[in-house]
């Protein structure tokens, strides 16, 4: 029954990802069949309800953090913060080394924003306009971009998968940072020197570059007082400040810049921090539109009802036949392999990088003791796993939004060398 249960919850999963439906349907969906299976095995309807709620309470943190990060990322856009970054660093760009510097530019705004759909259609968006301007491979361009986008994704203070990886592995959002940092040394500069070679060896066209600046000036004030925000976030990721307390002085300052800098009124504030930023200027809002509380709401329900799971799970032991062939695989090979494994496959069934993110530390947490080890396993696997599978929201929605072929995520190779260069060095520390 335990198993017929599972194959029943991958089924609804599939459906829904073939037949173009939301993903929330099948979690809910999946929560009906769980709590079913749960009265079934002979629970009360009340242990149930039980289960349910020590779930939720393992996420129930993260849920204002949530919401923060909506308003932040809407108020970096009204206030031209995300803007002025984006001209600053156009302006680095250089035809002989485009396809590197389109990488190591998305690395930078990601990291800024903790956004890879933000940054695909922002400065991947600017980068695959240039490449089309230069006669440049959009296909090249669209694998940097991808990479360069998950890159922050993964390790922002401000990234939803980031705090969500803390969250669910009771992990230190900073000493995870500090983590990824270091295991991301030797990826990042094996793909700074791919990229560098796809440089060398791509023939620009040499047509003529659009005017950035031009385009966002008609809507925004740029200067040194719009990225004041995103230094704040800086400097207080820098002397490690509580991430809620960030990000609240963040947004205060944006508030500020949005009144006194950009001249938009408080009702025009509170709505684009609820419903998102929408620019007047036709022309950028494929490029700058987005953030808003609003936006939260499909992370945030994914979120809530996966956790539902986790109690169900614990207490019926559901897993039990799962994790007992994990256990076995991982005698065979080092319990980074298996959570990579275990991340591809939850990744390819769920098309999300949310719920491959808990289904694999729900399935996979027995495997290693160190809490903090643990996290930098998801956090280099399933994180990194899913934007390279192209039928993923994760894959597909960045590289649509940048205007890149799907065609290019073979050559996000940060997404992949962080992977293999985990697996040959967690081997390393076993032996």
């Amino acid at each position: 029954m335990d198993i017929l249960t599972l194959v029943l919850f991958v089924a609804i999963l599939l459906g829904c990802v073939i037949c173009d439906i939301s993903i929330i349907y099948a979690l809910a969906a999946g929560y009906v069949l769980f709590a079913a299976y749960t009265l079934i095995k002979g629970f009360s309807l009340k242990a149930l309800l039980s289960m349910s709620w020590q779930g939720l309470k393992t996420v129930s943190t993260i849920l204002f953090t949530f919401m923060l990060i909506g308003i932040l990322t809407a108020l970096w856009r009204a206030g031209g913060t995300i803007a002025t970054i984006v001209c600053s660093c156009a302006g680095l760009i250089h035809p002989a080394i485009f396809v590197l510097l389109t990488f190591l530019l998305c690395c930078l705004v990601s990291v800024l924003t903790g956004t890879a759909f933000g940054t695909s259609a922002t400065m991947g968006a600017i980068c695959v306009t240039i490449a089309h301007a230069m006669g440049l491979s959009p296909v090249m361009i669209g694998g940097a971009v991808l990479a360069g986008a998950y890159f922050g994704d993964r390790c922002s203070p401000v990234s939803t998968s980031a705090l969500l990886t803390a969250t669910v592995t009771k992990t230190d959002l900073y000493k995870n940072i500090k983590n990824m940092i270091r295991s991301s040394v030797v990826p990042f500069v094996l793909s700074c020197l791919l990229y560098g070679l796809c440089g060398l060896f791509s023939a620009g066209g040499g047509g003529t570059l659009p005017d950035i600046r031009a385009v966002f000036s008609m809507e925004f004030r740029m200067g040194f007082i719009a990225v004041i925000p995103a230094l704040v976030i800086v400097l207080l990721a820098l002397v490690k400040a509580n991430v809620k307390l960030s990000m609240l002085c963040s947004i205060a300052a944006s508030v500020l810049v949005c009144l006194f800098y950009q001249k938009l009124s408080v009702t025009e504030i509170l709505r684009y921090a609820l419903l998102g930023f929408t620019p007047q200027e036709e022309a950028l809002r494929n490029m700058i539109s987005g953030g808003g509380i609003l936006s939260m709401l499909n992370v945030t329900a994914i979120v809530c009802i996966s956790s539902l799971y986790s109690g169900i799970f614990s207490r019926t032991g559901l897993l039990a036949p799962v994790t007992r062939l994990i256990g076995v695989l991982a005698k065979r090979v080092s319990a980074f392999a298996v959570t990579l494994i275990v991340s591809l496959v939850t990744g390819a069934v769920a098309c999300n990088q949310t719920l491959s993110i808990m289904l694999t530390q729900q399935l996979c947490d027995h495997l290693e003791q160190d809490k903090e080890r643990f996290a930098l396993y998801l956090e280099n696997s399933a994180v990194v796993i899913v934007p390279l599978l192209p039928w993923t929201v994760a894959c597909s929605v960045s590289l649509t939004s940048a205007g890149a072929p799907i065609q290019s995520f073979p050559l996000a190779f940060f997404l992949y060398l962080l992977p293999v260069c985990s697996l040959i060095g967690f081997r390393k520390n076993k032996e």
